[in-house]
C-alpha cells in the first residue's frame, strides 16, 4: 500500500539543500559554518578546561547554562530589535560583540587567568552576542529565501550547526591535546570573522513599512500578545522548553562521562562529540523527506525517543564502542526536532511580528536548556551521574507523550500573508500620527436564525483582531434593540490603527467577509471612527 503524502508536501522543497542555491543565503550560511566551527572547538576547550580545574560537576555543567542564559534573559528584546531595525545591521555590531569577548577570552587564558567565575561569565558574554544575533539571523530567512524553501533554510541553518559537531569537537580536541587551550581561543576570534565579512558582504532586499517603528514596549507588547493569541506558536515553545529541560543532559553531562565513566580525555570526548555531529547530518538530510510524508508532531515524539535511547545507552553501557553510536542517534533526534519547531514558529509567524516571535521561543527553549544544565548536574552531582542520565530519558520520554495534549501542528504560511488592502479613512480632524486613543465601533444587524454562527465568527475575529494589535474588543447587544450588535476595540495612537489595518492578512479579510454575510441589514456593516479626550478638569496650581 503506497503512502499517502501530506496535504502541504507540495509546498515544501524538495531537497534540504534547495535553499542553497540563492548566493546570499549560501554565503552567510557557509560564513556561519566557519564561525560554528570555531564556536565548537571553543566549547570543547572551555568544557575540557572547566573540568580540568574544578572539582564540581555542578560548576561545569553550568558552562551550557552561562551559554544558554542570555538568550532567555535578552531574546524578547533581541526580537523587538530584529523586526524595527534593519536586521543586516544588528547582525554586524552583534558579530562584532562576540568577536570582542573571544578575544578577551584568549586574552585572560594567555595571561593565565583561568578562574572558573572568570570563563563563565566571558561565555555568558559570548551568549549575549548570540541571544541578539539569532533572532535577527532567523528573521532574515524569510526576507532572503522564497517561501517555500523556508523549511528546508531553517532546517539548514540548525543541521549545519549540529553536523559542524562532526569536525569542530575532534578538531578542538585534537588541538587541545596537542598545544592547549590557548590557540583554540585564538581560531575561535578570527572565526567570527567569516560571518562578519559574508554580511557586510551581501545585501538582500527587506519589506518596508511605510510606517514609524514601534517603540520597543509597545513592539515587545505586540509580540507577546501575538504569541500567546496563536495556539501554534504556544505548543511549539511548551514542547521546545520541555525538549530543552529533558534533552540537553546529553551534552552538558557528556564531559563527566568521558572523565568518570569511560576515563577518557579530550581526544576521546572530541571523537564522541562527532559522533553525535555525524547523527545530526544523517538526521538532516532525511527530516526534508521525512516532513514530506509523516506530521511535524510524530516526527518530534520520534525524535525525543532517539534522545531517550541516547541517554539510557550512556547510562547503562559506558563503553567508547556504544557510546558513540548511541551520540549519533542523540544527535539525529536533537537536529529532527529542533529544526521542526523552528520551522513550525517560521510558518506560522506573518513578516511583522517573526523576529519576536522567534526570539520569544528561543527564550523558552534556551530558558530550557540552561534550567536542564543545572537540573541534571545537580541530579549528577547529589545521586550518581548514571542516575541523571536515567532520569532525563524517562523526562525525554514524558515530553513525547505531552504531544497527546500539546500537539504541534503547521499553519500554512499563505494564511498569514498581508491583504494590502487597507486604504486610509478621511477623517475631519486634523490628526497627529500620535493622536489617540482611538475607539473603533462597527455595527451589525444580526437576524436571530444567524446568532450561533455570529458569535463562533466573532470569537475568532476577536483573536484576529487582537493579534494585530486591537485592544479592549468587546461585543455589545443591544438590550432595547436585540437584533443590532456592535463590535468595539481601542488602539494606542492613529498610528497604530494604521498599523493594525496593514498587518490584517488574507485570512483575516476572509473572516470579515463571513460575519458580513450574516449581516442583515440593507447597508454593510456600519464603521464609526472616535477619538478620545480626557473630561477631567487640570489639578490646581
Amino acid at each position: 500500500m503506497s503512502r499517502v503524502p501530506r496535504a502541504d508536501a507540495v509546498s515544501i522543497s524538495p531537497t534540504t539543500l534547495a535553499p542553497l542555491k540563492n548566493p546570499t543565503f549560501r554565503s552567510v550560511w557557509i560564513a556561519a559554518q566557519v564561525c560554528n566551527l570555531g564556536t565548537l572547538m571553543q566549547t570543547v576547550a572551555i568544557g575540557w578546561l572547566m573540568a580540568t580545574i574544578s572539582n564540581s560537576t555542578l560548576t561545569v555543567a553550568l558552562v551550557q547554562t552561562s551559554s544558554a542564559l542570555p538568550t532567555f534573559i535578552l531574546s524578547i528584546f533581541a526580537g523587538a530589535i530584529a523586526d524595527n531595525f534593519n536586521r543586516r545591521s544588528v547582525m554586524l555590531a552583534t558579530q562584532c560583540l562576540m568577536m570582542a569577548a573571544s578575544a578577551m577570552l584568549t586574552t585572560f587564558v594567555a595571561l593565565g587567568f583561568v578562574d572558573p567565575s572568570i570563563i563563565l561569565g566571558l561565555t555568558f558574554l559570548i551568549g549575549c552576542g548570540t541571544a541578539l544575533n539569532n533572532p535577527a539571523w532567523q528573521a532574515s530567512v524569510g526576507d532572503i529565501v522564497d517561501q517555500r524553501d523556508i523549511p528546508a533554510a531553517v532546517t539548514l541553518i540548525a543541521v549545519g550547526y549540529n553536523t559542524i559537531r562532526s569536525v569542530g569537537p575532534a578538531l578542538g580536541g585534537i588541538v587541545l591535546a596537542s598545544v592547549g587551550p590557548l590557540p583554540v581561543f585564538a581560531l575561535n576570534t578570527l572565526g567570527y570573522l567569516a560571518p562578519l565579512s559574508a554580511t557586510w558582504r551581501c545585501r538582500w532586499k527587506v519589506r518596508t513599512s511605510p510606517l514609524p517603528p514601534e517603540s520597543m514596549i509597545t513592539a515587545i507588547h505586540d509580540g507577546v500578545r501575538f504569541t500567546a493569541l496563536s495556539s501554534e506558536i504556544k505548543a511549539a515553545i511548551a514542547r521546545g522548553t520541555l525538549f530543552g529541560l529533558a534533552g540537553i543532559s546529553t551534552l552538558a553531562l557528556l564531559p563527566l562521562v568521558v572523565r568518570d565513566q569511560l576515563a577518557g580525555g579530550a581526544l576521546t570526548y572530541g571523537i564522541l562529540m562527532a559522533g553525535f555531529g555525524a547523527g545530526a547530518l544523517l538526521g538532516g538530510v532525511c527530516v526534508n523527506h521525512l516532513r514530506r510524508v509523516m506530521s511535524q508532531e510524530l516526527l518530534l515524539r520520534l525524535a525525543c525517543v532517539a534522545c531517550a535511547a541516547c541517554c539510557l545507552s550512556l547510562a547503562l553501557s559506558p563503553q567508547l564502542a556504544a557510546a558513540a553510536p548511541a551520540l549519533a542517534l542523540g544527535g539525529a533526534g536533537w537536529v529532527v526536532a529542533w529544526s521542526g519547531l523552528g520551522v513550525n514558529v517560521q510558518l506560522a509567524s506573518p513578516r511583522w511580528v517573526v523576529g519576536r516571535t522567534i526570539a520569544i521561543y528561543y527564550a523558552f527553549a534556551y530558558g530550557g536548556l540552561a534550567a536542564g544544565s543545572w537540573v541534571w548536574g545537580t541530579a549528577a552531582e547529589s545521586c550518581s551521574l548514571t542516575s541523571a542520565l536515567l532520569g532525563s530519558a524517562g523526562a525525554l520520554l514524558l515530553v513525547a507523550a505531552a504531544g497527546y495534549l500539546l500537539p504541534v501542528s503547521e499553519r500554512p504560511k499563505s494564511d498569514l500573508d498581508a491583504s494590502n488592502q487597507f486604504g486610509v479613512p478621511a477623517v475631519a480632524l486634523d490628526l497627529t500620527p500620535r493622536s489617540g486613543p482611538i475607539v473603533v465601533k462597527i455595527d451589525y444587524r444580526v437576524p436571530q436564525e444567524n446568532i450561533e454562527a455570529f458569535l463562533e465568527l466573532m470569537r475568532e475575529r476577536r483573536r484576529a483582531q487582537s493579534r494585530v494589535g486591537a485592544r479592549h474588543w468587546t461585543l455589545q447587544r443591544d438590550l432595547q434593540k436585540p437584533s443590532q450588535w456592535a463590535e468595539t476595540f481601542r488602539t494606542p495612537t492613529w498610528t497604530d490603527y494604521i498599523r493594525l489595518n496593514h498587518r490584517l492578512t488574507t485570512a483575516d479579510k476572509e473572516l470579515e467577509e463571513r460575519v458580513r454575510q450574516l449581516h442583515a441589514g440593507e447597508l454593510p456593516p456600519q464603521m464609526k471612527l472616535s477619538i478620545e479626550r480626557p473630561t477631567s478638569s487640570p489639578e490646581p496650581r
